[in-house]
């Protein structure tokens, strides 16, 4: 770990000197986006808590209210592009943005339970040291995975049980070497997984291999190595860092079959060992010696029957019988499910509005949900609608 650091810093020194030997460069260019989503989602279950996550939560990842009128994110994102340097500020608010940022859930300077993190999505600058390799720092969206957090990109609205058990970003330093057009790779260090705080002493490892072996078809293979553990206490005082292994590999593929016919495809697998990010950064939890998996599998098509009007299926199975992520059964246990969504994209206002009409069923190999009627079931169907504003 110790030189995988100090080759890291000697890059960076090295892409210095080459800057200051840099006499001209273009301007730089600041573009601005954003986006703003809202839904409406009945539940036939009829819960009477209002809810789509069930019993012990963790069941749905942002679209968690049942009958009822919401607000997703407002997101506002400032690029800056030069020859030598780009920056993302990225800002988000709303329910969404809260559960988005899993684990950013103190204050920065007080550590008192506030939110004062949580409009942070991402912000990070990329150094530029030659047109192939690239050096990113700061807090980034994970690579992991087949879905985002931005709505507009998403082509279902729900999010997969793949990206609710995460990750979902990292605060550290990577860097990026492209062979060519179709190969590149990335690697680099972070603090943990989902969290801005580093609640030990141990840095985790994350990279991706790109390959694009003929036009149109994409593929990534990702992993995120970490010790996620809390630091041990003994008699109240904070002693060396415990061992909570922790570890997901994930291939995510692409393939636009024909222009108006995509396929996808994300499986990934995952295991940890030990403690895992209780509470809050300096908190202590629980030590699990025995080791636990989770994984799954998610299949992606969709279809443009015009240019304004697609459809689009998603079928996903994730198991998490082991009890490793949050997602479990009503009586605690680990439970696995099998999910179909249906989505249709209707674009309108000259591409600045989606409305996407949104079917999904949950079925788990245990009871899950408690109905209108107070009886627990292990299914569950939503229907409804989302409206997401782009600019």
């Amino acid at each position: 770990m110790k030189k995988t650091i100090l080759l890291l810093s000697s890059l960076l020194i090295g892409y210095g000197v080459q800057a200051q030997d840099s006499t001209t460069a273009a301007p730089g260019k600041f573009t601005f986006a954003g986006y703003l989503d809202t839904y409406y989602f009945a539940n036939f279950n009829n819960p009477q808590d209002r809810m789509n996550t069930g019993v012990f939560g963790a069941a749905r990842a942002f679209d968690q209210r049942a009958g009822q009128f919401q607000l997703g994110i407002v997101q506002a994102r400032a690029n800056y592009t030069s020859d030598k340097v780009d920056a993302v500020m990225d800002l988000a608010f709303g329910n969404n943005a809260d559960l988005g940022n899993y684990g950013n859930t103190v204050s920065l300077n007080s550590g008192a339970a506030t939110s004062t993190a949580l409009v942070i999505k991402q912000a990070y600058l990329t150094m530029k040291a030659s047109p192939k390799l690239s050096f990113t720092a700061g807090q980034f969206g994970t690579h992991i995975g087949y879905e985002v957090i931005d709505a507009p990109v998403n082509y279902n609205y729900s999010l997969s049980n793949l990206f609710n058990n995460g990750p979902f970003y990292h605060l550290g330093l990577k860097a990026q070497y492209t062979f060519s057009d179709r190969v590149y790779l990335m690697a680099g260090l972070v603090n943990n997984v989902d969290r801005n705080f580093d609640n030990n002493r141990a840095k985790g490892f994350i990279a991706q291999l790109f390959i694009s072996p003929v036009s149109g078809w994409n593929v990534y293979l990702n992993t995120a190595i970490s010790n996620e553990a809390n630091v041990k206490t003994v008699n109240g005082t904070a002693g060396k860092d415990s061992t909570g292994n922790y570890s997901v590999f994930d291939l995510t593929t692409t393939y636009q079959v024909t222009p108006k016919f995509f396929l996808g495809l994300n499986a990934a697998y995952g295991s940890q060992k030990g403690g895992y990010q209780q509470g809050n950064p300096y908190a202590t939890g629980t030590f699990v010696d025995k080791a636990t998996t989770w994984g799954g599998v998610a299949v992606y098509s969709n279809y443009a029957f015009t240019d304004k009007f697609g459809m689009g299926i998603r079928y996903e199975t994730f198991d998490n019988k082991g009890g490793a992520r949050a997602l479990t059964a009503a009586d605690g246990s680990g439970v696995s499910v099998n999910s179909i969504t249906v989505t249709g994209n209707i674009v309108i206002a000259d591409g600045h509005v989606l409305l996407k009409p949104e079917l999904r069923m949950d079925n788990y190999s245990k009871d899950k949900f408690i109905n209108g009627d107070g009886e627990l079931v292990k299914g569950q169907t939503t229907l409804g609608m989302a409206a997401i504003f782009k600019f």
